[in-house]
């Protein structure tokens, strides 16, 4: 998912967070599938360019001013709060446009701040440095709201890029007095101190982290439109109301608790209304469970603790006697029929396989397709015999008489030598 390096121009590239091609070293990242399509008429562009900061935890418009052509992960120096900040384009074109509707910005605002220039590197290494400023003044500012006893949660501190200005995102329930908290930043942080509030949720998507679900939370990489999350939308979904579970790490109900209920409440008006009662002769039937994948409807007879799974078909007409007044007398449920999983149990397979076995399987195999190789050519050759012409016999023949038939030849007939003499020559010594 990450990459090592980064040639956008970005400071300390994207820190393998995402590809910078894309985008992905952003939060919130938007991917611009306008990039490639021709503009019909350039005076009709968009001259309203997104730029984030901090990583896309926010994200402001600016006008384009200059003649430059910024592309997304460019750097650039915007207007500030007296003086300049640096961020990062994050989407341009026409896309741009559609935002600005979504959000009911003007785009020919006369409120709107400009594009100054594309950051140098002065602006950037001044940039670094404050940037660098703000862990620790985070951690500060904690220490101080604590020594005041002050009922909030500060989520997040970001530095304007000229060091001018420090802004303070916190989290509180009730309304907080600031007015000894914002002397004592001014005299600590010697900045200009601006306190912003932001949602539960909102502040969870500027933190971070991994849900439930092993991926890193919605609200801080695509989702910016918190709507309100009840405990009927678990009850559509035939979901337990527990809590701990259904509860994110913002402390609120999770977000994707809406994202299948259209779903459900489309499969769910098949089902009947009024069906959460069923008269029986055995006693009253109570509605547990709507399974919207198979159609079926779980009742329990009160008193008892047997399931009985229904069609839609079958409660209709079950229904339809009660309202006569008569009480089936039984509910004919569905069998289902349960393929059992075989468990797997554990094993342990530590120095089963050796190198040995290895080695011999491997031998194995070798001497399973060398049989495999002689038994081709072993069928090849009477095939291969039954196109040759016939040989004959005595030709063959008269090469072998001549090679064991051969006449003694003359002149290797020596005379037997006397052992005697392979001693040498040299005469008996007498004593």
């Amino acid at each position: 998912m990450g990459c090592g390096g980064c040639s956008t121009g970005k400071p300390n590239g994207c820190k393998s967070n995402g590809g910078c091609n894309t985008g992905s070293c952003n939060r919130m990242n938007v991917h611009d599938w306008l990039w490639n399509m021709p503009i019909s008429d350039a005076g009709d562009d968009c001259k309203v360019v997104e730029v984030s900061f901090n990583q896309g935890s926010r994200k402001d418009y600016y006008r384009n001013a200059t003649l430059h052509f910024f592309e997304k992960g460019e750097m650039v120096t915007v207007e500030g709060t007296n003086g300049f900040d640096v961020g990062e384009v994050s989407l341009t074109g026409e896309l741009v446009r559609l935002q600005l509707k979504k959000k009911n910005i003007s785009e020919f605002g006369i409120d709107m701040k400009k594009i100054l220039r594309p950051s140098n590197t002065k602006d950037l290494e001044l940039f670094e440095k404050n940037k660098a400023r703000e862990r620790g003044a985070l951690t500060t500012s904690r220490v101080i709201a604590r020594s005041l006893n002050l009922d909030m949660k500060l989520i997040e501190v970001e530095i304007q890029a000229d060091g001018k200005k420090a802004t303070f995102f916190y989290t509180a329930d009730d309304r907080v007095d600031f007015r000894e908290l914002i002397k004592l930043y001014a005299g600590e942080f010697k900045l200009k101190i601006e306190m912003r509030q932001v949602g539960i949720r909102q502040g969870a998507a500027k933190v971070g982290g991994i849900g439930s679900c092993g991926r890193e939370l919605c609200c801080s990489t695509w989702l910016n439109d918190f709507k309100s999350v009840t405990t009927t939308a678990a009850r559509y979904q035939n979901l337990s109301i527990n809590q701990t579970k259904l509860s994110g790490q913002c402390g609120r109900l999770k977000c994707c608790l809406n994202y299948e209920l259209d779903t459900y409440l489309d499969a769910l008006q098949d089902f009947p209304d009024n069906s959460d009662t069923l008269e029986t002769t055995k006693g009253q039937a109570i509605l547990i469970k709507k399974d919207i994948f198979k159609n079926l409807m779980w009742y329990v007879i009160q008193g008892g603790t047997k399931h009985y799974p229904l069609t839609i078909r079958r409660v209709k007409e079950i229904k339809q006697q009660n309202l006569k007044g008569i009480k089936v007398e039984d509910l004919q449920p569905v069998e289902l029929t349960t393929s059992r999983e075989i468990e797997h149990s554990f094993v342990d397979v530590v120095g089963h396989l050796t190198l040995g076995n290895l080695e011999k399987t491997s031998q194995r195999n070798r001497d399973k397709q060398r049989q495999e190789k002689k038994k081709e050519n072993q069928k090849q050759r009477p095939s291969q015999q039954q196109g040759r012409p016939p040989q004959n016999k005595q030709v063959q023949q008269k090469p072998q008489q001549q090679k064991f038939n051969r006449p003694p030849q003359q002149g290797n007939n020596r005379p037997p030598q006397n052992q005697n003499n392979n001693r040498g020559n040299k005469p008996p010594q007498k004593g």
